[in-house]
């Protein structure tokens, strides 16, 4: 289940800068895109050297234990369709472009719930025009029909997320 989504605004290893070598959860990339790796040796020695990016990876992960709480939230209290329309917004959010590379499988897998509630959510979606869905593609037909179809744990993390990088600028 999908706690928490990072894109050009994040980063992964959040454990390194709290001080810790390992960690028990699981990256996962679920579209393609670029990023920039460094190995934990070289990270720990430049978080040493540069307090200001010690500081932003910090605040960084603070913004991303908000998301990961307000997501555990939202997958509790809120329905599929509420779940499948913010989790699409947050990974537009990301990848920046209208279509986002996602299959009914993977999507299932993320909302933590089966294959066949994110096909009927998927298909209230479409059908009122929000998204297309083609086999293994979801095109953003409707951002602001979608935002309304979304719970407001959507608007929440993003609030949250600005003020962020607001705070980080």
């Amino acid at each position: 289940m999908e706690v928490g989504l990072t894109g050009v605004e994040g980063y992964v290893g959040l454990p390194l800068v709290a001080g810790f070598k390992s960690s028990s959860t699981r990256v996962i990339m679920q579209i393609g895109g670029s990023g920039f790796k460094i190995s934990a040796k070289d990270l720990v020695r430049l978080l040493r050297e540069c307090p200001v990016l010690e500081r932003s990876l910090q605040q960084c992960s603070q913004s991303m234990a908000l998301q990961s709480t307000q997501v555990a939230a939202c997958n509790r209290l809120h329905d599929v369709n509420q779940r499948l329309a913010r989790w699409l917004l947050m990974s537009q959010d990301r990848v920046g472009g209208d279509v986002v590379g996602l299959t009914q499988e993977f999507l299932a897998h993320m909302l933590g719930t089966r294959r066949a509630s994110v096909t009927v959510a998927a298909g209230v979606l479409q059908k009122a025009g929000l998204i297309g869905y083609t086999r293994g593609q979801v095109t953003i037909n409707d951002r602001a029909g979608l935002e309304s179809a979304t719970c407001e744990c959507y608007a929440s993390i993003n609030r949250q997320s600005k003020l962020w990088q607001n705070e980080s600028a």
